[in-house]
């Protein structure tokens, strides 16, 4: 499943990766993985200038979640505000997902976020 900032916005982002996870039929948890994909691509909102693309992926054993921006600039942790909601989406992402990784890419950079799957899936 691929969606773009042309096409839809966080809302769209969290359905649709809502609907593939639960077709897809892989042993992770839906809410999980929807919640770090809304904060992985409200950071691609918030900080960077540009476009954003979410990918989402079952593939060997492993449910992939992969969102390119526009920026170089990996994500950086930083203390939550006192008495307000931000500053706490990049300490979610590291505590939901089995593993995280930010790669350099051609336009940016893709925050990578990947949980094992019970069963063996295939790419989509």
């Amino acid at each position: 499943m691929i969606i773009t900032s042309t096409e839809a916005d966080i809302g769209d982002a969290r359905r649709a990766t809502s609907e593939f996870v639960g077709r897809a039929g892989p042993e992770t948890a839906v809410d999980d993985v929807v919640l770090v994909v809304s904060e992985l691509v409200t950071n691609a909102v918030k900080h960077t200038i540009g476009w954003w693309r979410l990918r989402v992926s079952v593939h060997r054993r492993r449910l992939v979640v992969d969102v390119e921006d526009a920026s170089w600039a990996p994500p950086v942790p930083r203390q939550p505000d006192e008495g307000a909601v931000g500053g706490r989406g990049w300490q979610i992402v590291q505590q939901l997902a089995d593993s995280i990784e930010v790669l350099p890419n051609s336009g940016g950079k893709t925050v990578r976020a990947v949980w094992s799957c019970g069963r063996p899936g295939s790419s989509a």
